[in-house]
């Protein structure tokens, strides 16, 4: 989606002569529009898969661009200071940030999503090391960071166990079944709510929707129904996952939107993410 990286272009404010790092090196196509916008003397480019960084590099040489590429897990160093950082990859808040943030200049800028979030958040960072912005009136659905060879494993056994089983709980949902990973701002206002949660979907050809949420604590969910049917919820553990999307959901219906785009945010030397908005408050990132 070229669009998409020419917007994350914009947010991140570049200009002549400031040193830009793009973490999540891919094909290597922003460092190339970045290399080409502020000259690739400037421009460095970072992933995690030494297999991206070499065959992005041997890419742009070949069209006489040459930035500089490292290959390293972002989550534990970032080698060099930079004037912006531009991320396409979700970053988890927390002690995950903290090598990035540390390796942006006093006055620089950064723009990235965070974590299993859609929210695009950008901020400048001040004298005393916390960066201040907000979430910008857009979202994207980058990849999680992964460190070393592979992701984490989800939670297959629980997802399973989600599909499968009766809940402790069983009642009757009050909104349709929701695809949650593809409503983002729902799903991003369930990441600041509960931290962690899984998805899963699925739509049969008679109509029947299923979605399956787990959550590391052993807890899980299913709520199943045809098309817009109230649905058969079944939960089990020590949160009522489905309970908490409807109570986002009826904040949603309640007021029109939901807090998220145009908040506050302040992210501290830690890591952890601070969003404020009129009274609403919450913190991602585990310090």
């Amino acid at each position: 989606m070229p669009s998409l990286v020419v917007r994350m272009l914009r947010h991140g404010r570049l200009g002549e002569g400031l040193s830009v790092l793009d973490l999540g090196t891919g094909s290597g196509g922003l460092t190339a529009y970045a290399a080409r916008r502020i000259g690739d003397q400037h421009v460095t480019s970072l992933d995690v898969d030494s297999h991206l960084t070499r065959a992005a590099g041997k890419r742009l040489a070949q069209l006489g661009i040459h930035p500089h590429f490292v290959t390293a897990d972002a989550t534990e160093r970032v080698p060099g200071t930079y004037d912006r950082i531009v991320s396409t990859v979700g970053l988890p808040a927390g002690t995950g940030l903290r090598p990035l943030l540390g390796a942006l200049a006093p006055g620089g800028r950064i723009a990235t999503t965070l974590g299993r979030t859609c929210l695009i958040v950008t901020g400048w960072k001040h004298a005393n090391g916390d960066v201040v912005g907000r979430v910008e009136h857009d979202m994207a659905g980058f990849m999680a960071t992964r460190s070393g060879d592979d992701y984490p494993p989800e939670l297959t056994e629980l997802f399973t166990t989600a599909r499968t089983t009766d809940g402790e709980d069983v009642s009757t949902g009050r909104y349709p079944v929701v695809d949650v990973a593809n409503s983002w701002e729902l799903r991003s206002m369930l990441e600041l709510t509960v931290p962690g949660m899984e998805f899963a979907y699925e739509e049969l050809n008679d109509g029947t929707r299923t979605a399956c949420l787990v959550h590391p604590d052993g807890s899980w969910a299913r709520a199943s129904a045809v098309w817009t049917d109230p649905p058969e919820v079944h939960q089990s553990g020590p949160r009522k996952l489905w309970t908490t999307v409807e109570r986002v959901r009826n904040r949603l219906n309640t007021e029109g939107s939901l807090p998220l785009l145009g908040a506050r945010v302040r992210i501290g030397p830690d890591g952890v993410c601070h969003f404020s908005r009129g009274g609403w408050r919450a913190s991602l990132g585990d310090g």
